[in-house]
């Protein structure tokens, strides 16, 4: 039945993508000035957004591995795959927002790159996540869980600096889609379905590769415990 569930789900994501493919390329209008290439906006901002969110889940699982790793339950490990998991979900969500963000700026500003504070922050959250997991995969010790789950908070703090960067600072990043004043925000409908469908598609997708990620890790939490007791055990 479980695995019934987690197949209808799958099945559901693919076909939500697939619709909001099509709204984004087939049904939105082009923008006047840009012309095909600002069919990005449907995937970039969607993944900024949502790479917000999968940092989140890997803060929370941070602090709650540092509230339970001395307790005599499963929550410290419980909390840990999540915050592992959320960072390596939330990293692939930032790289496809540092790659798609250039492709677009270089038809809208005629440059790949500039320094600006938006794209700077961008890229400073990317590379402390990108360490925190290469910290997971290289290191060894009793402490890396406790220093991963350091950087993972200190890596969280980098997310409001980026989310309010070109409302602090002048940037040439656009200003906010939404929030950004009384002339931010999608005014032509078909424009905001498009981009809705892709959040929620976007969103689907990630949750289940979260999903799936943190199971994954679950297991390999378990057949780490039951190599160590049979080697206690020799």
């Amino acid at each position: 039945m479980k695995k019934l569930g987690v197949s209808l789900y799958a099945a559901s994501t693919v076909a939500l993508l697939l619709w909001a493919f099509y709204q984004a390329v087939y049904v939105a209008p082009l923008d006047a000035m840009q012309g095909e290439v600002s069919r990005i906006f449907y995937y970039h901002v969607p993944h900024a957004m949502l790479c917000f969110l999968f940092f989140a889940v890997s803060l929370l699982g941070s602090i709650g591995y540092l509230s339970f790793r001395r307790s005599h339950t499963d929550w410290a490990q419980i909390s840990d795959a999540w915050a592992l998991t959320g960072a390596e979900v939330g990293v692939v969500y930032c790289t496809i927002v540092l790659l798609t963000g250039p492709l677009w700026g270089r038809r809208a500003w005629g440059i790949w790159w500039t320094w600006d504070a938006r794209l700077t922050t961008t890229l400073v959250l990317w590379l402390i996540y990108v360490s925190y997991l290469l910290l997971r995969r290289f290191a060894a010790g009793p402490q890396v869980q406790t220093l991963a789950a350091v950087l993972g908070i200190f890596g969280a703090l980098d997310v409001p600096i980026v989310y309010m960067s070109n409302r602090w600072w002048r940037t040439q990043h656009p200003a906010p889609v939404f929030g950004g004043g009384p002339d931010s925000g999608i005014k032509d409908p078909a424009m905001l379905a498009a981009f809705g469908w892709n959040v929620l598609a976007w969103l689907a997708w990630g949750v289940l590769i979260t999903a799936l990620r943190y199971l994954v890790e679950r297991q390999n939490q378990k057949n780490l415990r039951r190599e160590e007791q049979a080697a206690l055990n020799a």
